[in-house]
């Protein structure tokens, strides 16, 4: 095992939690802070595939996530009117079906609640002030004014990380031209898998959250100022809805009426270049590879993330060897997700502006050969 015992994470998001749990779990002392004073996490859903599954199964909460959850099987994809055209998912993963649908609040529920039972700390209200981040240390002090030394710092916080910024220097997220949108809804009683229906300007997705649960998101290219005031949200979303005349869509449109529920923003993607660490300071999920939900993917990335990194600290090793063997097992495969995301998003913009599409452009063949790549042991 490597001589690193004591650890900082820096953000309590999905990819932070997940680590701090599998590094509690593992043995490792644990310091986990976040920058919010209390978790306010909005109740749309997100997608997990099966690769997510294995992933949160190595820290061992796979199997809360499907129970509050909704496991289902491949997408649906239609026409407006309903007609099927295809399939889209990855294939299930021994024990795991291709989706577990489920609310972002109940599974940062679940993986807090699984922190509290093996007796993580939250430090709550905090961030970074500055961090000294020498070869074999890190000495950090908090906006809260107080100071510590680690063996390695976790920067698991987000897209605008500050410790990536204050260790590697700025780097700019870039905006692709789309937005989505999501918002929740009572699940209609047949529902019975997630669907995705297309038309020429947009796509919505009708997608299980939990047994009684279900969201829509709604892909749209807003131009180039992407900012709708919030007073405009809901009938804006409203008239997008209004394209898809299947029952599925066209019965939720009346419960759409309040701006507060609109979960909306504009699409932008990072990938920060290798490698995603220098000295004892180590960068996972959104704050090095930020990606578009084209694929469903930046979840998973971020719990594989954890886990391969859990993985290496246990073997042998300084830091620059466990890092290197992260960087090793992870850059590729989170590239091919931001990048092929970016082209199958540069497709979407491209058919919603009636432009053509390049020659030999499938978008269902790319979606599918990526999702069988994810398959792949991580």
């Amino acid at each position: 095992m490597s001589n690193i015992k004591k650890v900082l994470i820096v953000g309590a998001g999905i990819g932070g939690q997940s680590a701090a749990i599998g590094l509690k779990k593992a043995g490792f002392e644990v310091d986990i802070i976040e920058l919010h004073k209390e978790f306010n996490v909005y109740g749309v859903g997100i997608i997990q595939q099966a690769n997510a599954l294995r992933a949160l199964d190595a820290i061992g909460v796979a199997d809360e996530a499907m129970r509050r959850g909704s496991p289902y099987g491949k997408v649906k994809l239609c026409l407006p009117h309903g007609v099927q055209i295809g399939e889209a998912g990855t294939p299930p993963i021994g024990r795991f079906p291709s989706h577990n649908g489920i609310s972002r609040r109940i599974l940062h529920e679940v993986l807090f609640e699984e922190a509290q039972k093996i007796g993580l700390k939250y430090r709550m209200g905090v961030s970074v002030e500055t961090i000294d981040n020498q070869r074999d240390t890190v000495n950090v002090t908090f906006t809260d004014g107080t100071k510590d030394s680690y063996d390695i710092v976790i920067a698991a916080d987000g897209v605008n990380s500050k410790v990536r910024k204050l260790v590697f220097g700025e780097f700019k997220s870039s905006y692709v031209g789309l937005s989505v949108w999501r918002y929740a809804f009572p699940r209609p009683a047949n529902l019975d898998t997630g669907y995705i229906f297309f038309n020429k300007k947009h796509k919505i997705g009708v997608i299980p959250m939990t047994s009684d649960l279900c969201y829509i998101f709604l892909n749209s290219a807003e131009g180039d100022n992407p900012n709708i005031p919030e007073d405009q949200l809901v009938a804006k979303l409203k008239s997008y809805m209004s394209a898809y005349p299947v029952p599925l869509v066209q019965d939720l449109i009346s419960q759409v009426n309040d701006a507060k529920l609109v979960n909306y923003r504009a699409l932008e993607t990072l990938k920060m270049p290798a490698p995603w660490y220098k000295n004892r300071v180590v960068v996972l999920g959104d704050a090095a590879h930020t990606t578009i939900p084209q694929l469903g993917s930046g979840a998973a990335l971020a719990i594989e993330d954890a886990v391969v990194l859990i993985e290496e600290l246990q073997k042998e090793g300084e830091a620059a060897d466990v890092f290197d063997r992260y960087m090793k097992r992870r850059y590729d495969r989170c590239m091919m997700v931001v990048d092929v995301s970016e082209t199958l998003g540069a497709w979407e913009l491209l058919e919603y502006n009636d432009q053509p599409l390049p020659e030999g452009a499938n978008m269902g063949m790319l979606m599918g050969k990526t999702g069988m790549a994810l398959t792949a042991e991580i």
